[in-house]
């Protein structure tokens, strides 16, 4: 089974363990901060793209409602995914793999094929980590990467870059992770029992794809196949779903022991199986897929706003929630926890977050794309693979991607004549 038999990082004490986050953010410095341990030899790196200059000169300067203001000086800053990948261990110690690559950039797979961009990092004993938001995000990374375990993850925290490098965290820090096989895959229930790791790239969503801004290394409308140049361990046996499941296991109840043990943070979250972490997943698609369409189609309405002072809005948010509420158990097999807010308690609750601006609403305001694949789109195939529909999110879906493409468009012409 290739990487799965080595030895695990972190079971060695003389053994340095090396991370590296895809995605310079608040969120993925936030977490980076509290995972970099050198005294235990826990090494973490960070590739940066805009704040580059910032964190190679002064580190990450975190403000942090938790933990107090601390600076957080990365084992590396890298400026590209190229650079980490030809020197993932620039204190001199030679080069070797990335034993966890944490992607924590916004999931775009309309835009670009991420698992793509990563590749070059992706040894034989590394894990990947998916730091994100939606459901299927999983997927391109599975298909690429059949025999690499997969650690997916959700988070909820108030945490924002107010300058190049500089992080605030204001509250939450909550993460729930587990290990990822195939349950997030587009294809039927039927087969999904029964998944192998050759599945064909026929099986997978197709996106148009944009002019690649985001930095896709594959601009092409369809993931590749497993058997794929950029597929790792393309000439061993591909692993069985239960030794994939079992290792992400273990290599997440690594990380949520560093971060608690060593980082601090109370509120880690290891999933009992798969199944519970995507249950997770769609849970917070309640509200991510309600409030952030609806705050864009509605004209630049914050949270409270909608669900305070528009009864016709309320009513759309808690229909959108109570659609999903109602899909979910049966893509999933299984319903929502009772200690899981429901709709109601999650619209009262909303009417106290005064001022609040939904990502997607800030996204469309400062120009750039949105979320909608892995928010919007992905949910509406995943259940209809499962012979569940969801006219609501369907219809929110087409509008917003429409809304979109048709911004794009204008400024593409204008674009265009500004050259003449």
């Amino acid at each position: 089974m290739g990487g799965l038999e080595a030895l695990s990082p972190g079971t060695d004490p003389d053994r340095p363990v090396h991370i590296v986050f895809v995605g310079a953010g608040a969120v993925g410095c936030f977490y980076a901060s509290r995972l970099h341990h050198p005294s235990h030899n826990i090494h973490v790196s960070l590739i940066a793209r805009s704040n580059y200059k910032a964190l190679t000169e002064h580190g990450v300067q975190l403000q942090t409602h938790t933990f107090g203001d601390y600076t957080f000086r990365p084992h590396a800053v890298f400026p590209s995914v190229a650079a980490a990948a030809a020197n993932p261990n620039p204190s001199g110690a030679g080069p070797r793999e990335w034993d966890y690559i944490i992607v924590t950039t916004k999931a775009l797979p309309d835009r670009s094929d991420d698992s793509a961009l990563i590749a070059p990092l992706v040894g034989a004993n590394s894990c990947i980590v998916l730091i994100q938001n939606g459901v299927g995000v999983e997927q391109p990374y599975r298909i690429r990467f059949p025999a690499t375990p997969i650690i997916s993850a959700v988070t909820v925290i108030s945490a924002e870059q107010t300058s190049p490098g500089t992080i605030r965290q204001n509250r939450w820090t909550r993460i729930h992770i587990g290990p990822y096989s195939d349950s997030a895959s587009f294809s039927p229930a039927s087969d999904n029992n029964n998944a192998s790791n050759t599945r064909s790239s026929s099986s997978t969503a197709t996106y148009t794809r944009g002019d690649d801004t985001t930095g896709a290394l594959t601009p092409t409308g369809t993931f590749p196949a497993p058997n794929s140049s950029n597929t790792n361990n393309t000439t061993k046996t591909p692993p069985t779903m239960e030794a994939l499941q079992q290792t992400g296991s273990q290599r997440a109840a690594l990380l949520a022991d560093w971060w608690t043990r060593l980082g601090q943070i109370r509120d880690v979250d290891v999933a009992a199986d798969e199944t519970a972490l995507q249950t997770v997943r769609w849970h917070k698609l309640c509200i991510n897929a309600a409030f952030n369409p609806a705050a864009v189609l509605a004209g630049g309405r914050g949270n409270a706003d909608m669900v305070r002072d528009d009864a016709e809005l309320r009513a759309h948010l808690s229909g959108v929630m109570r659609e999903i509420w109602a899909a979910a158990p049966q893509v999933l097999g299984r319903a929502f926890p009772a200690s899981l807010a429901g709709p109601e308690r999650i619209l009262r609750s909303t009417e106290r977050n005064v001022g609040s601006k939904p990502s997607m609403l800030l996204d469309w305001e400062a120009g750039r794309p949105m979320e909608i694949e892995v928010i919007l789109g992905n949910p509406v195939r995943i259940a209809r693979a499962r012979g569940v529909e969801m006219p609501r999110l369907q219809t929110v879906y087409a509008l917003l991607r429409s809304a979109q493409e048709v911004r794009e468009r204008g400024e593409k012409k204008a674009a265009g004549k500004g050259k003449l």
